[in-house]
């Protein structure tokens, strides 16, 4: 064969990084310092230890993320709480109609008159509803609105 016609081997494998990391170091901490940094690591959201021990020799900005659970559960039971008004706000109009289609006017009158109790008191539940939101996002507004 010659040397033109000859084919090159390919090495499999990933390829070679241009600065591969061969320098290794050991620390030891006792069980303060362990859990100190166990519990740094875990707020900066990184996945790898190592990249967080790098991050913090040469000063570079780590993030922390904390997630206050009463707040999200304050949030997801709004949320869904919001949803179920808005259903029941749907089928409003279809309650008033099944009851002046099926109904005598007296017996509708009546049935309407206890909707219209309802409704007052569901009002007033919307009211307690926006208030309790207005103080959440005046407290934790800055939490959860930014992107």
């Amino acid at each position: 064969m010659s040397p033109s016609n000859e084919f090159k081997r390919r090495k499999g494998g990933r390829n070679p990084k241009a600065k591969p990391a061969v320098f290794r170091y050991s620390i030891r901490m006792n069980v303060d310092e362990n859990d100190k940094f166990l519990s740094l690591f875990e707020q900066s959201g990184e996945s790898i230890k190592a990249h967080f021990i790098t991050s913090c020799i040469f000063n570079k900005p780590f993030k922390v993320v904390k997630i206050d659970k009463g707040v999200q559960d304050y949030y997801m039971r709004m949320t869904t709480f919001f949803g179920q008004y808005r259903a029941i706000g749907t089928n409003y109009n279809q309650v008033v109609k099944a009851l002046k289609s099926n109904f005598a006017e007296k017996k509708a009158l009546a049935f309407l008159y206890k909707l219209e109790q309802v409704t007052l008191e569901l009002v007033t539940l919307q009211k307690q509803m926006m208030m309790l939101t207005d103080e959440f996002e005046q407290k934790y507004g800055h939490l959860w609105l930014q992107k």
